[in-house]
């Protein structure tokens, strides 16, 4: 998770641990299902998603939406954050 003050690089971490933890995978399991896609990412990069310390494209949000066999409107929050507040502007 974030340290207080920090700001999040991604706005669907949260809803990935939620939708990963409901479906009782590990990150290991869900970046495996993602390889098996073409998309190469690792279990730690998974976590820094989660955590909200990396970044994600649209099409790695599309991706882990498949591997997690939802819909990527299940990835976005019900309540968005407040850009401003709670979002890194990407450079």
């Amino acid at each position: 998770m974030m340290e207080a003050g920090e700001k999040s690089r991604n706005m669907i971490g949260s809803k990935v641990r939620q939708i990963r933890k409901l479906q009782k995978l590990r990150m290991a399991d869900l970046a495996a299902r993602c390889t098996l896609m073409g998309f190469c990412i690792e279990w730690h990069s998974i976590s820094k998603i989660e955590r909200g310390i990396r970044g994600v494209s649209d099409l790695e949000m599309y991706l882990l939406a498949k591997a997690l066999r939802v819909g990527m409107d299940n990835l976005v929050p019900t309540k968005i954050p407040a850009w401003k507040k709670t979002l890194v502007h990407p450079a």
